[in-house]
């Protein structure tokens, strides 16, 4: 069984395992030196990879965790305009279901509706990839900028990484055997 880890600032075990950034962080991963990124507070960090809990999957080693939910937004860029349900949310982006033709690398201005007596949250963003999953689009400037967002992600995060912990654990007896 592998350990957890947990922030050096926060103390919370919600981290995540990031891609080097930095010519340090490629050099690091030689040593099995890893950085990670923390959901609550944002503190990015090196620490060992080796025995932790950890998915192994690529798509599975995301940077943020990903909440799932059905919120209403609108969007705007240029001469597009549209309306969707966004069916997931991180701090670092969010998958949309709308007909709106859209293309990779469209910029554009998201109203996110997350309460019905509450103004929307409003967040610039670029189209990542259009499928039949739906539009991923990344965030331009990270969540951690927007409080409102912020606030909703760390609300609604705590059922979610239970959730992910479990899954991870599973996944990682499953690979043992």
């Amino acid at each position: 069984m592998g350990r957890h880890l947990t922030c050096p600032q926060c103390q919370q075990i919600g981290v995540l395992r990031s891609r080097p950034q930095s010519p340090r962080e490629h050099a690091a991963a030689l040593v099995f030196i890893a950085p990670f990124h923390c959901q609550h507070c944002s503190h990015r960090f090196l620490a060992c990879r080796l025995g932790l809990n950890h998915p192994q999957h690529p798509m599975d080693r995301r940077e943020h965790l990903r909440i799932p939910v059905r919120l209403f937004l609108s969007f705007s860029g240029g001469k597009v305009r549209g309306e969707g349900t966004v069916m997931d949310l991180s701090m670092g982006g969010c998958i949309i279901k709308s007909q709106t033709q859209v293309h990779v690398d469209d910029i554009f201005y998201l109203e996110i509706a997350i309460a019905d007596q509450e103004p929307p949250i409003e967040v610039a963003a670029m189209v990542r990839s259009v499928s039949a999953r739906g539009i991923a689009f990344k965030f331009l400037r990270k969540a951690q900028e927007n409080k409102r967002l912020l606030a909703f992600i760390q609300s609604n995060s705590g059922s979610t990484s239970s959730v992910l912990t479990k899954a991870v654990e599973t996944a990682a007896s499953g690979s043992s055997h």
